[in-house]
């Protein structure tokens, strides 16, 4: 009689095969919204000041409703506040480092903010893989929902990466590249959640903190500031409610 592998055969359970789903996870994820790199660079200053609105209302989204929750629900208020005032000191120390070397050398504002956004994606990247890392060690089924909510949560982040990046007049190839790249945190965070994943939820609450931070940073600091120097009218502010509105309907549909 030929016996049939249980389903829970399919799924990761080393270390090596967790850290390689976290990190095909995030490539998938951040890669599909990063195919928006493609889209045409020669856009009007009002369009352009749209679509770094909808970044920013959907990062200023998933913080606030993704992120946060999920650090308070791992180990309350303080730990995650802790993590979340490091993210926006960190933020702000590299903010300040790259535009020295922006003033230094010349270079584009916008460009400047599409990397403080891929770093900011890079620190998210890293609890969430702690997560769907952890989360395998757990059991497979836990591990499979966590990566297809997070594969579904990384779209939108793709596409904050992608936005700024290419209005900064970036080539789509690297744009779309440098999406990809960012999703190498995942990998790294799975591995670690699965191999320290049950030490510690305030070590987990202060990493999300740490991401919610600097995403917060990005959005009110930076996008914001960008995209109402391109344009004053009162659309962009509807980009900004879309972006919410869509942060919401990922974190509802997840």
């Amino acid at each position: 009689m030929v016996s049939v592998p249980s389903t829970s055969a399919f799924f990761p359970h080393g270390l090596v095969e967790i850290s390689l789903s976290g990190l095909i996870t995030g490539i998938t994820g951040t890669g599909i919204g990063g195919l928006t790199a493609f889209f045409p660079s020669t856009l009007s200053d009002r369009l352009q000041s749209t679509l770094l609105e909808f970044t920013t209302g959907l990062m200023i989204s998933m913080v606030c409703m993704e992120l946060l929750p999920e650090g308070y629900k791992a180990a309350g208020f303080t730990y995650t506040t802790i993590g979340l005032v490091f993210g926006i000191i960190l933020i702000i120390a590299l903010d300040e480092y790259i535009k020295f070397l922006i003033k230094k050398r010349g270079g584009n504002p916008v460009m400047l903010s599409g990397w403080m956004v891929v770093f900011a994606v890079s620190l998210h990247n890293l609890p969430e893989g702690f997560a769907v890392g952890a989360g395998f060690q757990t059991g497979a089924a836990v591990g499979f929902t966590l990566s297809i909510a997070i594969l579904l949560h990384d779209i939108p982040e793709g596409m904050a990466m992608a936005i700024p990046l290419r209005i900064g007049k970036m080539k789509p190839l690297k744009a779309f590249a440098v999406t990809l790249l960012s999703a190498v945190p995942m990998g790294v965070g799975a591995f670690a959640g699965a191999a320290f994943g049950s030490i510690s939820d305030a070590f987990s609450a202060v990493c999300i903190g740490i991401a919610g931070g600097a995403m917060l940073y990005v959005s009110l600091g930076e996008l914001i500031n960008k995209s109402r120097s391109l344009y004053k009218g009162r659309i962009p502010l509807a980009g900004n409610l879309a972006g919410i509105m869509a942060g919401a309907l990922i974190s509802f549909l997840g």
